[in-house]
């Protein structure tokens, strides 16, 4: 009894931090509820000795719960959340506790922005913008690389400080570099590869997808470039995550995932995803 006692009385330090979390992610108290309490079953489930950083465990645990929370709404196309805010009002000076509250009310705002964003590219704009939490941490969570994690993140800001009219032409732009990748890649271009790829692009791939071509890791454009050239015959544009990507899927079974970083007109990182939890995560979506 003791025990279980010292346990909910460290879970209780955590709960404002993650229900602060929760609610940025998902922008209802309910479900933000529903995925703190979450957080505690599964912690009274596990063996306390395991868990080296109590605070981080349980910050991943909510952040897992509100990511697969965030795709169930987005597979039932649900309509966006109406606000649950009440209006700031007067706040009386000295009073800490109504401070904080006004402050994670003006937070809040932005989740009417955040409403746009995918799944993946909220939860690492949230825990990593709001939040501090390092890209090698949020990586794990989204199932992605840490440089993966950190171009979401970057997804999710430019979308969340520009407006939704300015999304398409960057779409269009992406879709230029990618096309342009494809056709040199598939005609064995050196040259025309070489000039949409960027001088310190690095290649990551999972471990399905090294057994599957033999490499986990690339850096510069050379050995990038090589590595493509007269290849991705059966791959295609689509878009990953809300951003521009290439996949390819034989017969019509998703094979293997490029997520690309597309900065200024190059191709600056691939993450290669063939892992089939991985791959299971990724949002993807024709173009």
């Amino acid at each position: 009894m003791e025990s279980e006692n010292f346990l909910a009385r460290q879970f209780e330090a955590y709960r404002g931090h993650l229900q602060r979390v929760a609610f940025r992610m998902l922008g209802a108290t309910g479900e933000a509820e529903d995925a703190v309490q979450e957080a505690w079953l599964r912690l009274s489930r596990s063996d306390m000795a395991s868990i080296d950083n109590l605070g981080g465990w349980l910050t991943a645990v909510v952040a897992r719960v509100c990511l697969d929370t965030l795709r169930s709404r987005k597979a039932r196309r649900e309509e966006p959340l109406e606000g649950e805010l009440e209006p700031a009002g007067h706040v009386a000076a000295g009073d800490p506790e109504r401070e904080a509250e006004l402050a994670d009310n003006v937070g809040a705002a932005l989740l009417v922005v955040l409403e746009a964003l995918a799944p993946a590219e909220r939860v690492a704009f949230v825990l990593h913008d709001m939040f501090d939490l390092p890209f090698e941490e949020i990586a794990p969570i989204v199932h992605r690389s840490p440089d993966a994690a950190r171009q979401l993140a970057s997804r999710a800001r430019q979308r969340v400080r520009g407006p939704a009219r300015d999304l398409q032409p960057d779409v269009a732009s992406q879709r230029r570099v990618v096309d342009a990748f494809l056709a040199a890649a598939r005609s064995g271009d050196m040259a025309g590869l070489l000039a949409v790829l960027d001088p310190d692009v690095v290649l990551n791939a999972d471990r399905a997808a090294a057994r599957l071509g033999g490499i986990a890791e690339l850096r510069g454009a050379q050995a990038v470039a090589e590595n493509f050239k007269g290849k991705a015959q059966l791959a295609r544009p689509a878009l990953v995550d809300g951003a521009l990507g290439i996949v390819v899927a034989p017969g019509g079974r998703l094979l293997v995932v490029l997520d690309l970083v597309i900065d200024e007109g190059r191709i600056t990182a691939i993450d290669v995803v063939a892992e089939p939890d991985r791959l299971s995560a990724l949002h993807l979506s024709d173009l």
